[in-house]
């Protein structure tokens, strides 16, 4: 009999024991590896925005080698011919010194850019899939608050990355903001100066967006994106309804090794896509436009998608001032800042604004089908309206002219359905989500409609209905039944304005809701003949 020869430790194990004594972090991975996330195409939106800003990530990092943040006067010399012997800023040369003559420039710069434009549209389609299967509520309302946040600083994040070049369009977008800032009363032009160093454009911008753009940005995204995961982590991912799934537990896969294997790939491909798309489509072309000068403005220049809406509450705000103590209030620029703060904060806080409405204080790990919730999903597609709207004006020009129509009539017409058109489509919304309930409520009671027409004793005519699968019957019938609060006065005996106001709010929130399907009516469609 012969005993086997106990094996050496490999580097790699003396490597990892040395570090996990010093730090435990075994512990850690083991736990990590169990935590279970659920399957399903729309999880993966958080996902794609994930990768995408590790490329913008690793692309900023190859640019900001060779891009020189600085408005210093310079003559080009390069190899891009029309603008030879140019004078323009050092940061303007450099930007087409990169496109032209460093090995793979332009490509890295499509690939952050490209990127960086995935990066805003997937965080804002992962908000509008929380939003509307009311994943934001309890226990996750602050992972709603850091995710806005993190739209906000990616919005930010983008346009002081579109201003470095200094070049004729990002000059413009300054232009803009510059002005946006001085029709503050009394404290814009200060602020203008600061930020600028003295008068628009100045010499400090370009140095200040780069630090902002490469430091200080990003670093809180980084962080904010830990923030983000580590709750979600902690609150545990929401599933959609299904057999076996319920408030208390996850169905899904663990982390390791299916998970993480299937996470590495989908990063591969979501960087392959952003190259393929980089290498074939060109994206601000910066050596069109030429370099920054005060004067000239390109007809028919259009911001990044994301800052559209604001460009858009612009163009669309009416020209009114009007005096008050020898101050002069420009409204075309304070309304549109007023309604898009007042816009922006009642987003960020919607899930608490509906939990005090609705006095729903229970953990949700459910996520909703929207029909289930029509008031919610009606105030979504009214939002999305609203802002859609917004951005579509900011192309309100090119709109008139590739249409040939007159651009005060589609401004005209843009101003109407920025107001008219949410409460239109609130309440197309909201009916059309209570017709899908009641067309889930007949299927979950009396089946799909077969074509079968049998004919019984008596002689009756009925058409024979295919009964509902387990897994369709369960995603019909899992939804919550939730009472609206009640109006109780005080200790007084009084019922005060802001109670009267709450109650008022729930009655519209809960009004014309669809009850659930019960055991009682479930078990009484069993025994229809249809």
């Amino acid at each position: 009999m012969t005993t086997a020869t106990p094996q050496r430790p490999t580097l790699t194990s003396k490597a990892s024991n040395y570090l996990d004594e010093r730090t435990s972090i075994s512990t850690m991975v083991s736990m990590l590896g169990r935590k279970i996330f659920p399957d399903h195409w729309s999880f993966m939106l958080g996902e794609v925005a994930l990768y995408s800003f590790v490329v913008i990530l690793l692309s900023g990092t190859f640019l900001t080698f060779f891009f020189e943040p600085s408005m210093a006067e310079v003559h080009y010399e390069g190899s891009y011919v029309p603008l030879k012997g140019i004078e323009m800023s050092a940061a303007y040369a450099s930007a087409l010194d990169i496109s032209f003559d460093i090995r793979g420039g332009l490509l890295m710069r499509q690939i952050h850019h490209w990127a960086a434009l995935l990066f805003v549209a997937a965080i804002g389609l992962h908000m509008l899939r929380v939003f509307f299967t009311g994943a934001f509520r309890k226990p996750r309302e602050l992972n709603w608050v850091i995710g806005f946040i993190l739209f906000i600083l990616a919005m930010a994040e983008g346009f002081t990355g579109y201003s470095l070049p200094d070049d004729l369009l990002s000059g413009n977008g300054l232009a803009i903001i510059n002005g946006m800032i001085k029709g503050i009363p009394v404290v814009g032009t200060w602020i203008s100066y600061l930020l600028f160093g003295g008068y628009f454009p100045g010499h400090d911008i370009v140095p200040r967006l780069f630090v902002l753009h490469i430091m200080l940005l990003p670093a809180i995204l980084i962080v904010m994106i830990g923030l983000h995961m580590v709750l979600m982590v902690v609150n545990k991912h929401t599933q959609f309804a299904g057999p076996g799934r319920t408030n208390d537990n996850v169905v899904g896969v663990p982390v390791m090794p299916m998970f993480a294997a299937k996470a590495g790939s989908f990063f591969f491909i979501v960087f392959g896509v952003i190259a393929l798309i980089s290498a074939t489509f060109t994206i601000n072309p910066i050596w069109n436009y030429g370099p920054y000068d005060p004067s000239p403005v390109s007809a028919g220049t259009q911001p990044d998608w994301y800052i559209g809406f604001a460009d858009g509450a612009l163009r669309l705000a009416p020209g009114l001032e009007s005096e008050i103590l020898g101050l002069t209030l420009s409204w075309n620029i304070l309304l549109p800042m007023i309604v898009l703060g007042l816009f922006i904060v009642l987003v960020m806080f919607y899930p608490f604004i509906e939990a005090w409405i609705t006095g729903d204080k229970r953990e949700h790990h459910i996520a909703e089908r929207p029909r289930n919730n029509p008031t919610r999903t009606a105030i979504g597609a009214a939002g999305v309206w609203f802002y859609a709207i917004m951005w579509a004006a900011a192309s309100s020009d090119l709109i008139a002219t590739h249409f040939h129509l007159n651009v005060f009539q589609v401004t005209w017409a843009l101003q109407a359905m920025l107001v008219l058109g949410p409460f239109l489509v609130f309440w197309l919304t909201k009916r059309i989500a209570i017709g899908l309930q009641k067309k889930d409520r007949e299927i979950l009671l009396h089946g799909y409609e077969s074509g079968n027409i049998r004919r019984l004793p008596g002689g009756a005519y009925i058409e024979v209905h295919e009964p509902v699968g387990e897994y369709e019957s369960w995603r019909l019938k899992s939804f919550e039944a939730y009472e609206p609060v009640m109006v109780r006065p005080n200790a007084q005996g009084r019922i005060t304005a802001g109670v009267r106001a709450r109650a008022a709010l729930t009655r519209w929130f809960f009004e014309d809701r669809i009850a659930p399907v019960t055991r009682g009516e479930l078990e009484a469609a069993k025994h229809d003949h249809h």
